[in-house]
């Protein structure tokens, strides 16, 4: 399993917009991806789950990646979230 840690910089938060295309980078993936907040954890590639955390800017996520392709999962959504939130 990998993890990364991520404050939200973003002032809006997590919101619809980035929501979605993050949740189309995860689903290129066939590990499985994870959000957590506060010890709520959810699945990364549902939006539901993603806006349903109410992430808010500095806030901090934990991200998750298990099983296959979990490194380059990582490396590809860190990076999305340094870019775009």
């Amino acid at each position: 399993m990998k993890e990364f840690k991520y404050v939200i910089k973003d002032e809006q938060g997590i919101h619809a917009r980035p929501a979605g295309l993050f949740i189309k980078e995860a689903a290129a993936f066939p590990c499985s991806i994870t959000i957590a907040k506060n010890g709520k954890e959810v699945d990364a590639k549902r939006i539901f789950g993603v806006m349903g955390l109410g992430v808010k800017c500095g806030e901090e996520i934990v991200l998750k990646a298990d099983g296959e392709r979990e490194e380059e999962a990582i490396e590809k959504l860190s990076a999305f979230l340094e870019a775009n939130l």
